[in-house]
């Protein structure tokens, strides 16, 4: 009869801590697979709705054990030294952690656009915004406590929210009521394509499912219309536009 060895007693001190960072690597992935399966099966608003109480549930259960074996004091599922760190440092590890969310999903595109081509790049880079627009709105809106129905205004403060909002600069006109235009002023991505010479990303495929969907989830009666996003021509002023609208 053979006995299973565990392998992880036989690793050196550098192959140790690799496999520490890949188990946290396997723990996104694994959550990622469940979510898209979910999805799948049940339908997006459902698998949005599971996985808060998915997140509620793993967060303080995962922080805590980590906190007993590493050391640290957890306050309400969260690292205590997280919450003791100054106003300024925070809003600088949220500045940093967009700009890494940003970058991945860059590596992502041009790992993709290298194997298969452009083509399949941008069909993976909008299908992505059909899950990952509607789960960031959700997000946000449990974060602010939104309202369903929330109109234009929970839109404006959500947009404020997204991580875009961090690393981008964008502002808002008001039309009417009913109705407002969002501007990206600076998109960090198209600006530094500008530096290099080269021409705008059309990214207009993926705006029309990133930011529709986005504002149907804030509000369900919000519609989408695009002013112009690349290739369209557009202004000094702004890479993108989008008109949002309710009726009254």
């Amino acid at each position: 009869m053979s006995v299973f060895k565990n392998e992880i007693s036989q690793v050196d001190h550098d192959a140790l801590v690799h496999i520490v960072v890949d188990a946290f690597r396997r723990i996104v992935f694994h959550y990622g697979a469940w979510f898209a399966e979910v999805a799948h099966q049940v339908g997006l608003d459902k698998a949005l709705s599971v996985e808060g109480r998915v997140w509620d549930a793993t967060l303080s259960n995962q922080i805590d054990r980590l906190g007993k074996t590493l050391g640290f004091e957890t306050d309400n599922g969260v690292p205590a030294a997280l919450k003791a760190l100054p106003r300024e440092t925070l809003l600088d590890l949220v500045e940093k952690l967009s700009v890494n969310w940003l970058a991945n999903d860059g590596i992502w595109f041009q790992a993709v656009e290298k194997k298969f081509g452009m083509g399949d790049a941008k069909r993976c880079n909008d299908t992505c915004w059909t899950r990952f627009s509607p789960f960031e709105a959700h997000r946000i809106k449990a974060l602010l406590k939104l309202p369903d129905d929330g109109g234009l205004p929970a839109l404006k403060q959500a947009l404020g929210l997204r991580l875009y909002a961090f690393i981008n600069e964008q502002s808002i006109k008001e039309v009417d009521d009913h109705c407002f235009i969002f501007e990206m002023n600076n998109c960090r991505v198209q600006a530094a394509r500008k530096r290099k010479g080269l021409p705008d990303y059309p990214c207009k495929s993926a705006g029309m499912v990133e930011y529709p969907y986005f504002a149907s989830t804030i509000d369900p009666r919000i519609r989408t219309e695009c002013i112009g996003c690349p290739p369209d021509a557009h202004p000094d002023e702004w890479f993108c536009a989008w008109k949002f609208c309710i009726d009254g």
